[in-house]
């Protein structure tokens, strides 16, 4: 028997929470798969989790989001939480906040292709960003 937290009962904070932690998973995934060394996981993962590139993912896939996604996203930037990344400011913290968000309402929803979808636009984003 599959038991499921309902969106209806997760707030802002507790879907940042969620998606912080499936973005972290498909990160992950996503290095191994590509054969980055186990030594050097953590290092090019920072590329992707760290509040500065998440807030750069934020900005580059809004414009191509559905309004209930968007929706979801402004929801978790607009937290005021007293945590905050050691090296970006505030500003960046909200925005990655926002992402993490539509990763745990995504999660949550059973979104899976969407998500999968969303995860590609974000780390293709940043790889060509990279390579600039």
């Amino acid at each position: 028997m599959e038991t499921r937290i309902s969106t209806l009962h997760l707030n802002p904070s507790e879907l940042a929470y969620l998606g912080d932690a499936v973005f972290e998973l498909l990160v992950r995934e996503k290095l191994l798969r590509e054969g980055i060394p186990f030594r050097k996981i953590n290092r090019a993962a920072r590329n992707f989790v760290s509040a500065r590139a998440q807030s750069e993912m934020y900005h580059k896939i809004f414009p191509t989001l559905t309004q209930e996604e968007q929706s979801i996203m402004k929801r978790g930037r607009n937290l005021h939480t007293l945590s905050r990344a050691k090296n970006a400011g505030v500003s960046e913290y909200r925005h990655a906040t926002g992402l993490e968000a539509l990763f745990g309402y995504l999660q949550n929803n059973n979104a899976t292709a969407r998500l999968h979808e969303i995860f590609r636009l974000c780390v293709n984003e940043k790889r060509e960003e990279s390579q600039q």
